[in-house]
């Protein structure tokens, strides 16, 4: 069931869940990134290494990366109010966007005088721009 299919209700009982579940949600870091200071803290795969804790879950070290950890289908991949968020490059992806439904993000490669224009056109749509004060 998508996130169209949904009632009102249900989205934000959804996005509830999938925020409380994002809480609870350990922070997943690479074995022996927390004292060998060459490895950064994202995640890798644990499933080579005859003696890898984390692959053993063992007591005390960091949780493994499994399918549980997830949030409901519905609501994977939205912005936090609900909507669908799409990257923006030009004015020109603006037309099409119901405001009901999407919310806009421009892309971080897009320049000064782009940007502006794109968030003219978007008030004009009346789609809100997630991140138009950067």
């Amino acid at each position: 069931m998508s996130a169209a299919e949904l009632g009102e209700k249900e989205l934000r009982r959804l996005l509830r869940l999938r925020a409380e579940i994002g809480r609870r949600r350990p922070r997943f870091i690479r074995m022996n990134s927390w004292y060998l200071a060459r490895l950064d803290d994202s995640w890798r795969s644990p499933r080579s290494g005859l003696d890898n804790k984390i692959r053993l879950e063992r007591k005390g070290f960091p949780a493994r990366v499994k399918i549980g950890y997830r949030g409901p289908r519905a609501v994977r991949g939205l912005h936090p109010s609900g909507k669908v968020e799409v990257l923006v490059h030009t004015p020109s992806q603006l037309e099409g966007l119901d405001p009901r439904v999407h919310v806009v993000r421009i892309a971080a490669t897009v320049g000064a005088r782009k940007r502006g224009e794109i968030l003219r056109r978007a008030e004009e749509l009346g789609l809100k721009v997630v991140n138009a004060g950067v």
